[in-house]
């Protein structure tokens, strides 16, 4: 067989081998040096991609190198024969690369041996994205230059494929960049500083949390809905050392009792009527981190029994297998729930109790916490302007009155609820008693009317919103009469009069 017989059926080789790998292109780029070193009686042969956006190019394939010799072959645009290759886009050729003071030898992967050195560009789109290049037996200058064209051929059918490897890299990076950002907004976002609430009670809070942080101590977060229970578990993990691997969030509630087995612990093939293939449950996806079981006291007894023994010994079986899964997971759970009280029923296992409630957290609901609902409404109106295009001012005193008057039953999440509502609705950047909901606004709900229990009447109505208007003003003018006079185009005699009817202090608002 004749040198151009043997180039024919390598290059129909190689596009026999990237029809068949057109998914994996690192195999691919590897598997045509492989060819040619094969084939062709190649000595070693490299595949150079250039960064986007950069003057650097980095080994990305190679035949007859090391893992550390590919680290070492890092080239900068017109540096030596395959930096200046990239930077010509034209073909370079060293008979003998001990007489080459121009090869750099970057890789030291080379002997004492007379070696021939091949680089040609890879273009693609008119832009030079690599290079690729070989080492041969040194030889006469014809026989080489038969080589060097026949290079071009491969990078010419190669340029497609190392494009696309190009465009998987720099979206690989892209991606574990966004990943890595996401990663350090999450843990300021629930880093203990942005928690919101300055009272004794969430002091001592953010104290366990510092506590219990970096330890693997199972945690038990309680408190009524809406307090803010997966906040607390967050911001656990997120100062913990396994921040950076996964936190999984699941609502022991919210899942069907023949389901939440499979949710927790994943199943196997067949293992039930409608489980097509395996799958990995939650304690599986979140090895290495965190889970977090949100209302753990509504969860049945035969799961409590599993969930005691992935405490205990972590470990357990998928639904319908027999391999036994180890994992390494902290487990913080939380209940809005009276376990006590389940326990003496019976609907919750004793042993179980013990195993959670080794660092327990009370979270206080938001009507013990009247000195941080201010705290909390202005964290939301600033969320909640910012996500909606709002510049919120402020938030107006009967607002306020209401607010601080509220029983909030549904705690802060009720509170971010209400905020939200009335961003959404205010007109003026300022939110006002009537964009507060009517549970706010209606007396039997709030048990907060200062009117008779019997009805109100048209007096006292307009004296509630006289009232208003003029502690408004007050604020605004730190308790001067005669600025406030000025602001509602009254005079100052009108204005200290019917301040001195309604029973109010200026000098409470200065």
């Amino acid at each position: 067989m004749n040198q151009s017989e043997k180039e024919l059926q390598v290059l129909y080789k190689i596009s026999q081998t990237i029809s068949a790998r057109q998914h994996n292109i690192s195999g691919l780029l590897n598997e045509v040096l492989e060819i040619m070193e094969t084939d062709m009686g190649v000595l070693r042969g490299t595949l150079t991609l250039r960064k986007p956006g950069t003057d650097i190019l980095n080994i990305e394939a190679s035949s007859g190198l090391s893992t550390s010799e590919m680290r070492r072959g890092q080239y900068e645009l017109g540096e030596g024969v395959t930096g200046r290759v990239a930077k010509t886009g034209q073909p370079d050729l060293i008979p003998d690369i001990s007489k080459s003071p121009d090869f750099l030898n970057r890789t030291k992967a080379r002997g004492d041996h007379k070696t021939a050195f091949i680089c040609v560009p890879i273009i693609h789109h008119k832009e030079v994205i690599g290079t690729m290049s070989i080492d041969l037996p040194s030889s006469a200058e014809e026989e080489l230059q038969g080589y060097s064209v026949f290079l071009e051929h491969v990078a010419q059918i190669l340029a497609s494929a190392v494009s696309t490897i190009r465009e998987e890299n720099e979206e690989r990076n892209a991606l574990e960049s966004e990943n890595e950002m996401l990663r350090r907004q999450l843990g300021g976002r629930y880093s203990i500083d942005n928690m919101v609430g300055n009272c004794n009670s969430m002091r001592a809070v953010y104290e366990q949390i510092v506590q219990v942080a970096n330890s693997a101590a199972t945690v038990l977060v309680r408190g009524e809905s809406g307090t803010g229970k997966e906040l607390v578990a967050r911001a656990i993990h997120f100062n913990s050392p396994r921040k950076n691997n996964a936190f999984v969030s699941v609502n022991c509630a919210a899942l069907p009792e023949n389901l939440i087995e499979s949710e927790l612990f994943g199943h196997e093939k067949g293992a039930f009527t409608g489980a097509q293939q395996q799958r990995k449950g939650r304690f599986e996806l979140a090895n290495g981190g965190t889970i977090f079981l949100d209302e753990i006291g509504d969860i049945s007894p035969p799961v409590q029994v599993r969930l005691l023994r992935v405490l205990q010994e972590k470990s357990f079986e998928r639904v319908g297998g027999n391999e036994t899964i180890t994992v390494n997971v902290r487990v913080v759970a939380a209940t809005s729930r009276n376990l006590e009280e389940g326990m003496t029923t019976d609907t919750f296992r004793e042993d179980l109790y013990y195993r959670l409630n080794v660092f327990p957290i009370m979270l206080p609901p938001l009507r013990e916490r009247k000195s941080d609902i201010m705290l909390l409404a202005d964290h939301f109106l600033q969320k909640y302007g910012e996500m909606y295009g709002k510049d919120m001012k402020r938030i107006s005193t009967s607002a306020i009155n209401m607010m601080m008057a509220y029983h909030w039953p549904g705690n802060v999440r009720e509170l971010e609820n209400c905020i939200e509502r009335a961003v959404l609705t205010s007109s003026d950047c300022v939110i006002h008693g009537f964009n507060m909901p009517p549970s706010l606004q209606t007396s039997d709900e709030t048990h907060t009317s200062l009117l008779p229990e019997n009805g109100a009447n048209l007096k006292q109505m307009i004296e509630a919103y006289e009232r208003e208007i003029l502690i408004d003003a007050l604020k605004k003018h730190r308790g001067n009469a005669a600025a406030v006079a000025r602001y509602l185009q009254a005079t100052q005699r009108i204005i200290n009069y019917r301040i001195k009817n309604l029973g109010i202090e200026p000098r409470n608002y200065k």
